[in-house]
C-alpha cells in the first residue's frame, strides 16, 4: 500500500508518488524529486497552481518548520524546467 500525504496547496489527500516533496535548505524551498534529501520535507502536487496557493497562504514556512519567509524562486525554477509555458511568479 502506497503512502498518503496531503498538498500544501489544495489540502488534498494523495498517494506519495503523485505528489512532489520540498525541503528547505538556506532559506529556500527546493524540489525534492527523489524523496531523498534529508530533514523535515512537505509535499505539493506537481502543479502551479498548488504551489502558488502554498506561497500565498506561507505553507511552506509552517510545514518545514522555518520561521520567516522561504524563498521559492527554486520551485518556480522546477517547475519551467518540466512545463512547456513559463511559470508566473506570486510576489
Amino acid at each position: 500500500m502506497e503512502p498518503v500525504r496531503t498538498c500544501l496547496g489544495c489540502r488534498r489527500r494523495a498517494g506519495q508518488s503523485s505528489l512532489l516533496r520540498v525541503v528547505a535548505r538556506d532559506g529556500r524551498v527546493i524540489a525534492d524529486p527523489s524523496a531523498s534529501l534529508p530533514g523535515r520535507g512537505a509535499w505539493v502536487h506537481p502543479t502551479l497552481e498548488c504551489v502558488e496557493t502554498s506561497i500565498k497562504r506561507k505553507a511552506f514556512g509552517r510545514a518545514l518548520r522555518v520561521a520567516g519567509v522561504l524563498d521559492a524562486d527554486d520551485l518556480y525554477q522546477h517547475y519551467h524546467s518540466h512545463q512547456s509555458e513559463p511559470p508566473t511568479k506570486v510576489s
